[in-house]
């Protein structure tokens, strides 16, 4: 099978490997991967910034989503069969959905949405997870909570909106103005043009924050919410608590502590709390997010598709940094 690989990190250009088609272990799935999408964590794995998280062996496969088709099933495996068109995000320790053929734990996909293409489903599994598991797991919003999702016309922006919509918030996000019609129509309450307005001087009294950004803007945020409100952030720092609960050794826990120091004070000087998320593959969630998806029957936004053999253009769009939506491979059809 095709496989996009690299052989070290800061490797900006993966290249087509011919490699083995696996074999699916007693509690795994073979699947034909049909798309995968273009996220942030593949230029960061890419780059090497992951290595304090995460280390791999080389060559190594990258790609952490896809959708596509059962075609073989382990020995324990009752609950997909062959031809189940399924999706999901695969564990990070077993990433690699930039080829035509995963094997995949089951405990990490659940059945697509039926009235969406492999495309759209594809664009579904990592940015629907981290945004469900930031406004439901971490920010626990309720109906008429007010939440600010910076990035709206983004890769997350795009679910998360709506998904904290279907959960009854009022929503903010910041976007270009050029975007504003993208965000309105996938139900955002206000939008703020970046270019021109600083949302830290114009919103206040927010229950949550969904930050994608990182640096000054993440910062900025704390000035939003209100006293026991919550930042969620996946572009800041860990912190020691996030390193204490992922079970990283005590010499990066106190790293991870002095790194996020601002911070972690920022988040005691306004009484509210700071979560580092780094999305948990769950195919149950996966499987909340479909029965949504279907139940609003909901498109994803896509803001471009790519053959396999174009990776390398896929992947310098997304360094670009202006994607509408999400950008996905079409790989198997």
């Amino acid at each position: 099978m095709q496989a996009a690989q690299i052989t070290h990190y800061h490797q900006t250009t993966p290249t087509l490997q011919t490699i083995p088609i696996p074999t699916p272990r007693d509690h795994e799935v073979l699947v034909k991967i049909k798309a995968a999408s273009i996220n942030p964590i593949d230029l960061k794995t890419m780059a090497g910034g992951l290595k304090l998280l995460l280390t791999y062996p080389m060559p190594l496969t990258i790609g952490s989503d896809f959708a596509g088709e059962v075609v073989a099933v382990g020995k324990r495996v009752t609950q997909f069969k062959v031809g189940d068109a399924v999706y999901g995000r695969p564990q990070k320790n077993h990433i690699g959905t930039f080829a035509d053929y995963i094997a995949v734990a089951t405990a990490d996909i659940a059945l697509m949405p039926r009235h969406l293409t492999y495309q759209e489903a594809a664009a579904i599994p990592l940015v629907g997870l981290t945004s469900y598991q930031a406004l439901h797991d971490l920010m626990h919003l309720t109906p008429g909570q007010k939440v600010l999702i910076q990035g709206g016309a983004g890769g997350i922006g795009t679910i998360a909106i709506p998904l904290a919509k279907r959960m009854g918030a009022y929503v903010a996000t910041t976007a270009s103005r050029k975007n504003f019609e993208l965000v309105t129509c996938l139900g955002a309450d206000r939008a703020i043009d970046y270019h021109t307005e600083d949302f830290a001087e114009t919103l206040t009294d927010y229950d949550a924050v969904f930050d994608t950004r990182g640096g000054t803007t993440l910062e900025q945020a704390f000035r939003v919410v209100k006293p026991g409100g919550t930042v969620v952030s996946v572009s800041g720092l860990p912190t020691a608590k996030f390193a204490k609960d992922y079970g990283l050794p005590h010499w990066k826990r106190a790293l991870f502590a002095l790194a996020a120091h601002k911070l972690t004070r920022l988040a005691r000087q306004t009484k509210t709390r700071y979560h580092f998320l780094f999305m948990t593959p769950s195919g149950r969630q996966l499987q909340v997010l479909t029965d949504l998806i279907e139940q609003d029957a909901w498109h994803p936004t896509i803001d471009r598709t790519f053959p396999l053999s174009q990776v390398d253009q896929a992947l310098a769009h997304a360094r670009g940094g202006h994607a509408r939506g999400k950008i996905i491979l079409n790989i198997g059809e």
